[in-house]
């Protein structure tokens, strides 16, 4: 039962007691009881409103989730972790300082422009990973002498 029936219901059962329309008290309940289906009507409407909203929502939802597919590549975007071996990484953007999240296979390719400013961003991974990937404690199986693996740690 809708808020609109449960009104009229109420409004039924008052008319159904046969009170005196004139006196103060049955004057009170009248206004009540319009008051309440005023309520009501703006209750449903606001549900409407927001089945429609929510409706566009998904719709928007969902194109963005397109665009990031053809942006990033087919699950690729920061919301889908399908593959449990991806990493992301966060990067600031020096000029706009809005934040974005993206792939190691983005970040070598060495450049992105920023989604939200156009400005160029250029990714070095010896920054991020050290000159070979593996950190102070090397073990990627290259001489420590020679050329070694020049992470810095033989």
């Amino acid at each position: 039962m809708t808020n609109l029936e449960r009104v009229a219901y109420i409004r039924g059962l008052a008319e159904g007691l046969e009170l005196d329309a004139d006196k103060k008290e049955v004057k009170v309940i009248d206004a009540m009881l319009t008051l309440l289906e005023d309520m009501a009507l703006s209750i449903s409407d606001l549900e409407e409103a927001y089945e429609d909203m929510a409706d566009q929502m998904d719709a928007v939802d969902e194109d963005l989730c397109a665009l990031e597919d053809d942006y990033y590549g087919a699950d690729k975007c920061c919301g889908h972790e399908d593959d449990d071996d991806e990493c992301y990484y966060e990067v600031t953007c020096p000029k706009c300082q809005e934040t974005i999240c993206l792939s190691e296979d983005i970040l070598e390719e060495g450049e992105i422009d920023c989604p939200s400013c156009g400005e160029c961003l250029e990714f070095d991974m010896d920054d991020v990973l050290g000159d070979c990937g593996c950190g102070d404690d090397c073990g990627c199986g290259k001489e420590e002498s020679g050329s070694g693996c020049g992470c810095g740690g033989h």
